[in-house]
């Protein structure tokens, strides 16, 4: 993964630095990811992701997931990793979220009422090298007021998101072919797996 931010454009390791700042200081970004753009922030600070709650209309109830770069940060946010989910991300081959038990060390408001917790590896350029950045998982939601249809490109997202943000990331924007989001799978303490969007 090195050789790979080794390797950006000048437009992005700047647009990077930038979305870090933001982020350090507690700030939200509109931002590429693997699937659909996305909200983000900090997802270790509760102030941060209230903003995003707030300017998505989202009740709390709706527990948003996370993104990392690697699955090697797992072990801090969730109590115990089953093995299946090592199997699962390994033999993945397009974005997929999983559900996990237990999960701790972020946002109390992004662990539901069952304690689970949502986190997907993100091997997107930006959002890859954005994670490793900042060193904490990133919150990541679709980018609409709740109840709203999730934009499939950046020009679909609506002038209230984008005017509620710290900072929109100026890469990617030009992109127009239709994106979809990940599939999500749920996985039980005992290691049973469920799966709730394919």
């Amino acid at each position: 993964m090195n050789t790979q931010r080794n390797t950006l454009t000048e437009e992005y390791k700047e647009a990077l630095r930038e979305a870090a700042s933001v982020i350090k200081k507690g700030g939200i970004i509109l931002y590429p990811t693997d699937t659909i753009w996305g909200l983000g922030c900090d997802a270790t600070n509760e102030e941060a992701v209230q903003r995003i709650f707030t300017l998505k209309k989202r009740a709390e109830s709706k527990a948003m997931l996370l993104l990392i770069d690697t699955d090697a940060k797992l072990p801090g946010l969730v109590r115990q990793v089953p093995d299946i989910a090592y199997q699962l991300i390994d033999a993945a081959v397009a974005p997929l979220t999983l559900i996990y038990p237990e999960g701790r060390n972020v946002a109390p408001s992004l662990i539901s009422e069952e304690g689970t917790l949502g986190i997907r590896i993100t091997h997107e350029t930006f959002s890859n090298a954005l994670c490793a950045m900042v060193r904490v998982p990133l919150v990541s939601t679709s980018a609409n007021i709740s109840g709203e249809p999730s934009p499939q490109t950046f020009s679909a997202i609506s002038e209230e998101i984008k005017a509620g943000v710290d900072y929109i990331v100026p890469v990617r924007q030009e992109e127009s072919a239709p994106t979809r989001p990940s599939e999500i799978i749920a996985i039980g303490a005992g290691g049973e797996v469920k799966i709730l969007r394919s």
